[in-house]
């Protein structure tokens, strides 16, 4: 039995070390250990297996609580002023919607990294646009 709990630990041991354990943590490995001892308490008749069971029970529970998450912060996204986006999209200074939509569809596909160009010319038109959209929706004081 000793034999067989050992090359038991040694194969957990072996496939947590390759990562397909990943989720295994020190709570679960005693969480079993105190099950085995439990089991084979009770398989004895003594009636120190039950608490012993309902703490193995509680340790496990325990264990399985997820993480807290905090919420991130949204990173400002960066923009360029509206004269500097219009000459990347090569439009005139209030163009509507759909022609600063047109312009970046027409760029993006000759600058775009899949058909030879960079994703920092990319990038550049995609916030171009981004940043023209963002004004036509910014209500205009007068």
């Amino acid at each position: 039995m000793i034999l067989a709990l050992l090359a038991a630990a040694g194969l957990a041991y072996w496939m947590w070390r390759r990562g397909e354990l990943a989720w295994l943590n020190i709570n679960y490995v005693l969480a079993g250990a105190a099950a085995l001892a439990g089991i084979w308490v009770l398989l004895r008749g003594e009636l120190l297996a039950v608490p012993l069971l309902l703490g193995v029970a509680g340790y496990w529970y325990a264990g399985r609580k997820k993480p807290i998450r905090f919420a991130r912060t949204p990173r400002p996204s960066p923009t360029m002023p509206s004269d500097e986006a219009c000459r990347v999209l090569d439009i005139p200074a209030g163009a509507d919607a759909e022609t600063i939509r047109a312009a970046h569809r027409r760029l993006v596909n000759r600058v775009h990294p899949d058909r030879g160009g960079s994703s920092d010319l990319a990038a550049r038109v995609n916030m171009a646009r981004d940043t023209l959209l963002a004004e036509l929706d910014r209500p205009q004081h007068r």
